[in-house]
């Protein structure tokens, strides 16, 4: 048993557009940090725009791990998140420096925290029986049809998230025992830092959907939609890749793919993202032991300095 302190790690969480990167960097240079994104769009190499992906000029010289690691063909889950990121802090702390976590993608902060249920490996067959299913039927169907035997998972799951609705229901053929019950039996591990959880976000929900709106217009005349065209003409992604399916991306892709007009894919990506803030405050209202801050607090830099060994 080492005597050595558990070092601490901040866990900067909050939904999108609420300041999490420049509080994150200003925090990275006050404590001679570096930060690990907790971002599942931020991983992807060519996806910069549309992500709010910060430059090499915002990074302001702060190290930052798991971005731009993957081609958009490829998936990353929140396993590999989990596995990564650990590693990772281990190397940081191995340097003397201070390890920063920042993002919005909730699930991959439950994993680090929670752990990971052992579930059966992809069945190839079955995956390819319920993808024909959803072709023939819709995945609305298939939703339905795992709500008849995982009622839990199915109301965790959007009707319209293919991947984690594919997932669920093959969990359940493959082995007849569902996903809900495989998460109940899961077992925790000691995390091998002290996590400093904190939450940032605008106490007033409007302020937030201004926010949304104006980043997303900002995108838009950044060349956001250019970005995509780039990804569409590829020819080797689809609208059902992780990637493809980001929040915005999607909407984008519809556009391309003649499905939209310029001002119905507008405000359906606005909507989107909206809904997504909505399910990261949800899942932030659940924490605990969290200090809670507002995004217009000039001093939450000091705060979180102030939980600090």
């Amino acid at each position: 048993m080492s005597d050595e302190p558990i070092a601490d790690v901040i866990l900067l969480m909050g939904p999108t557009a609420s300041g999490k990167t420049a509080l994150g960097i200003e925090l990275a240079k006050s404590l001679n940090a570096e930060i690990i994104s907790v971002d599942s769009a931020l991983v992807y190499r060519g996806m910069d725009i549309g992500t709010a992906k910060p430059d090499i000029e915002e990074r302001q010289g702060i190290r930052h791990h798991l971005i731009d690691i993957l081609d958009p063909s490829e998936v990353f889950s929140a396993g590999q998140f989990k596995d990564r990121a650990l590693s990772l802090i281990n190397q940081i702390q191995g340097t003397g420096k201070r390890v920063i976590l920042v993002g919005g993608t909730m699930l991959y902060f439950h994993v680090l925290l929670q752990g990971m249920a052992k579930l059966p490996d992809a069945n190839p067959v079955i995956r390819q029986d319920i993808d024909e299913q959803a072709q023939r039927e819709g995945w609305v169907a298939i939703h339905r049809r795992l709500q008849a035997v995982d009622p839990i998972a199915a109301a965790r799951i959007h009707p319209n998230d293919p991947q984690r609705i594919q997932r669920a229901f093959e969990v359940y053929l493959s082995s007849g025992k569902t996903q809900t019950q495989w998460l109940s039996e899961q077992t925790y591990d000691d995390l091998p830092f002290n996590a400093i959880k904190v939450a940032i976000a605008p106490s007033d929900r409007s302020v937030l959907h201004e926010k949304i709106i104006l980043r997303f217009d900002q995108m838009l005349a950044a060349g956001f939609l250019d970005e995509v065209k780039k990804l569409h003409q590829r020819g080797d992604l689809t609208a059902d890749m992780p990637a493809i399916r980001a929040v915005g991306y999607r909407q984008a892709w519809s556009l391309l793919e003649g499905d939209y007009n310029q001002q119905t894919f507008r405000d359906k990506a606005i909507i989107a993202t909206r809904q997504l803030a909505k399910r990261q405050f949800t899942w932030l209202r659940r924490q605990t032991d969290t200090l809670s801050l507002d995004s217009s607090d000039t001093s939450a830099k000091e705060k979180i300095l102030a939980l600090i060994d």
